[in-house]
């Protein structure tokens, strides 16, 4: 059941060698409805600024270029706001058609062949975050790596992580109970090349094999970190970052997230 994949091409000066980003944003939302009736909620305007222009503003302040776009609910919006907005940046656009009845583990599985054979940088859609988590990120040195934000109080909402002396995750789901937990997984992730392949060989059989369509993509992390693949936990400290699920999120998002944020230059 593979979705249809469009390119929106620009000049690729400025990229870092063999990198893509990845943005999952094909869901409906239905938690922040009415406000997602007519508008994906990527494009929903925290602080004068849609959270995808923030996702990708920031991805090109760190160097990031090429760009692959999962989308499905209101596809064609998401896909004119991108061109337009950011003409320097290089788009890939695959359209998620099942969007309604899937979840983040295919419209990820759907981008396989865009991906395989280079970095990948991972990224959910609906985050406001800092720009410095992605060169945290980027500059760790480590084949895998994802943002933990710690400190907090935890619940059954959120993805969490356990990990080791060296900071390697031993567990990751919304399942790890809340004693256990070291931090929470911000939906941010780097991957190498190789455990790009190695993580698209988990998804491709849960996926196409198993119809696990309806997991999340941490599944297959924890599969592949249960083979012996080894994914590093990077504590983000006091950078910020927001999950936007809700509209009580937006607010707190405007109120305690932005002010502490460097200010968009558009």
């Amino acid at each position: 059941m593979p979705g249809l994949t469009k390119s929106a091409a620009g000049p690729p000066e400025g990229t870092r060698s063999g990198l893509k980003a990845v943005i999952l944003a094909a869901g409906i939302s239905v938690r922040l409805k009415p406000l997602t009736d007519a508008t994906p909620k990527c494009l929903l305007p925290i602080g004068g600024e849609t959270i995808l222009g923030r996702t990708l503003h920031n991805l090109s302040e760190a160097g990031v270029r090429d760009v692959v776009l999962v989308t499905g609910y209101l596809a064609a919006q998401i896909e004119a706001y991108a061109g337009a907005k950011f003409p320097h940046m290089r788009f890939e656009f695959v359209h998620n058609p099942v969007y309604a009845t899937t979840n983040n583990i295919y419209s990820l599985w759907l981008a396989k062949d865009r991906l395989l054979g280079g970095t990948m940088l991972l990224l959910d859609s609906d985050i406001i975050f800092d720009a410095k988590i992605l060169g945290l990120l980027l500059d760790s040195g480590r084949p895998a790596c994802l943002a933990v934000k710690r400190g907090l109080a935890f619940s059954e909402e959120e993805i969490k992580v356990t990990v080791d002396a060296r900071h390697r995750v031993r567990e990751i789901s919304k399942e790890v109970p809340i004693p256990k937990t070291w931090g929470e997984s911000i939906g941010i992730e780097k991957f190498s090349p190789e455990v790009v392949a190695t993580l698209f060989d988990s998804l491709e059989r849960k996926v196409v094999v198993e119809n696990q369509v309806n997991a999340f993509y941490e599944s297959s992390f924890q599969e592949i970190i249960d083979r012996g693949a080894e994914i590093y936990a990077l504590d983000i400290g006091s950078l910020l970052a927001a999950e936007i699920d809700t509209p009580d999120d937006i607010r707190d998002a405007a109120e305690n997230i932005l002010p502490g944020l460097p200010r968009l230059p558009f």
